[in-house]
């Protein structure tokens, strides 16, 4: 089993800037695919970006490309998202989701673990 444990969620004015981190346990981080989803009230969960094993591959959404950058410090065990430029429509709790083997797949079910999320609240 896996465990993934989201943290730095909070309240940002729009155009703010936010990190989000996500601890990993349980199994070589090295050797798990890694992803952030997020879901607003009302909403269905959507994807918002994946990295892979070694972080040379990335996938984003088209609604947080060059706006948010996701990395990952294997040595750590550490899944971060950088958020820049926050718009009110980034309201969401932020979820980061795990699985084995590759692809970067936006659909949610490709993902096999998650954590309990964190909130983002960007006000205007």
């Amino acid at each position: 089993q896996v465990q993934v444990v989201e943290s730095g969620g909070g309240l940002v004015q729009v155009g703010g800037s936010l990190r989000l981190s996500c601890a990993a346990s349980g199994r070589p981080f090295s050797t798990l695919t890694m992803a952030w989803f997020r879901q607003a009230p009302g909403k269905e969960r959507e994807f918002v970006t994946a990295i892979s094993w070694g972080g040379a591959g990335t996938n984003y959404a088209d609604s947080v490309k060059d706006r948010f950058t996701v990395s990952r410090d294997n040595a750590k065990s550490t899944l971060y998202l950088q958020m820049n430029n926050l718009k009110s429509e980034d309201t969401a709790v932020y979820y980061c989701a795990a699985k084995s083997g590759a692809g970067l797949s936006p659909i949610p079910t490709f993902w096999t673990f998650w954590g309990q999320g964190t909130q983002v609240t960007v006000s205007s």
